[in-house]
C-alpha cells in the first residue's frame, strides 16, 4: 500500500482509507464483530487511515472505531469530526463555535480512547460563525497537543482560502466519485493552490457503482431510501452508468467497485477515497483497486458518467449544508 501526502504539514496516510461511518449509522443495521473484524483486516492490508465523527449514530461509530484500535493505536491516522448540533433525537443543525469544536475534541479523545485526533474535521461550515472564529478554535486545539492536523468539509473556495489564512488546512473532504464532480470547477484548483488534500467521500457512488444495489430493498434506516439518486425512477435511470462501468471493468479483469475506486486514484497523488464496508469481503475488493490500471480508453468512457446522473445527490435540506 502506497502512501500519500495530504497538505503541506507533513500529514502522510495510505492511498486508500476506509470510511467508518456505515458500521454504526446510516446504512440499516451493523454488526459490532464484523465491523471490527473489517477494521481489523484493513489494518493488516496496510489501510491506515481511519474516518469517523461525532454526529455517525451519534456517538456510536467513535466509541465503535476506539474498541477497534484498542491496543493497534501506533501507525493509525484516526479522522474525526464536529460541526453539529446535537440533541435528543440526533443531528439538530450545525453548530461551528469555539466553544463546541473544543468541547467534541475532548469528547471525542474519550470515546476513542486516544490522546490526540490526527485529523479534526468541522464536518459542515456553520453560516452564523465566522470561519476565523472556527478555526482559531482548533489551532488552539493543535498548539495544546489534542489535534495534529485540521481539515475541512463541503466548503468552497472562499471559507478554504480563509480558513488556511488562520491555520494551515491539511484536508478537504467531500464528495466526489463517477456521478459526481463538482469540486472540478473550482474547489479542486483552489485546494491545489493551496496545498491541500483532498479526501473523496462515497467514491463508489453510496454503494450503487458496485452493480449490486437494489433500491426496492434497502434496510429500513438506511438513509438513501430518501436519497433522490436512489428513487426507484432515477435509480433505474441511472443503471445505465453502472453499465459502463460494468463494461470497464470485464475489459480490466477487475469488478466495478474496484474500477469506481480506480477512477478516483487518478485525480491526482493528493487525493485518498475513502470508500466505506461494515465487511471484511468487500473491504479486500475494495482494496484490490490499487492494483486495477485503466486505459485512456477506459478514462474517456468513465468521464462521461457524471453528465449523465439522474437526480439531486441530497436532499435539498441537505443541499444547503454543502458550500460550492
Amino acid at each position: 500500500m502506497e502512501q500519500r501526502k495530504l497538505g503541506t504539514q507533513g500529514l502522510t496516510v495510505s492511498e486508500l482509507g476506509l470510511g467508518c461511518m456505515g458500521m454504526t449509522f446510516a446504512y440499516g443495521k451493523g454488526d459490532e464483530g464484523e465491523s471490527i473484524a473489517t477494521i481489523h483486516r484493513a489494518l493488516d492490508l496496510g489501510v491506515n487511515f481511519l474516518d469517523t465523527a461525532e454526529v455517525y449514530g451519534p456517538y456510536t461509530n467513535e466509541l465503535l472505531v476506539g474498541k477497534a484500535i484498542r491496543g493497534r493505536r501506533e501507525g493509525v491516522v484516526i479522522a474525526t469530526k464536529f460541526g453539529f448540533r446535537i440533541g435528543d433525537g440526533g443531528q439538530r443543525g450545525v453548530d461551528g463555535s469555539p466553544a463546541n469544536a473544543k468541547r467534541v475534541a475532548e469528547e471525542s479523545l474519550k470515546r476513542l480512547g486516544i490522546d490526540v485526533i490526527d485529523l479534526y474535521y468541522q464536518h459542515r461550515r456553520d453560516p452564523a460563525v465566522p470561519i476565523e472564529e472556527t478555526v482559531g478554535a482548533m489551532k488552539e486545539l493543535v498548539e495544546s497537543g489534542k489535534v495534529r492536523y485540521l481539515g475541512l468539509s463541503e466548503v468552497g473556495p472562499e471559507t478554504l482560502r480563509r480558513a488556511n489564512a488562520v491555520h494551515p488546512i491539511s484536508a478537504l473532504q467531500s464528495e466526489y466519485s463517477l456521478w459526481e464532480r463538482g469540486i472540478e470547477r473550482e474547489i479542486i484548483p483552489a485546494i491545489r493552490e493551496l496545498g491541500i488534500g483532498l479526501v473523496p467521500y462515497s467514491p463508489l457512488g453510496r454503494g450503487f457503482f458496485t452493480g449490486t444495489v437494489d433500491v426496492n430493498k434497502l434496510d429500513e434506516g438506511d438513509f438513501r431510501k430518501n436519497n433522490p439518486r436512489f428513487s426507484s425512477a432515477n435509480a433505474s435511470a441511472n443503471q445505465t452508468l453502472v453499465a459502463i462501468v460494468e463494461r470497464v471493468a470485464q475489459r480490466r479483469g477487475a469488478t466495478p467497485a474496484q474500477v469506481a475506486i480506480a477512477w478516483v486514484l487518478t485525480r491526482g497523488s493528493d487525493v485518498v477515497p475513502i470508500p466505506g464496508t461494515k465487511r471484511v469481503r468487500y473491504l479486500e475488493e475494495n482494496v484490490g483497486a490499487i492494483d486495477v490500471t485503466l486505459t485512456p480508453e477506459d478514462l474517456a468512457e468513465l468521464d462521461t458518467l457524471a453528465d449523465k446522473a439522474v437526480g439531486e445527490r441530497y436532499t435539498p435540506e441537505m443541499m444547503r449544508m454543502v458550500e460550492r
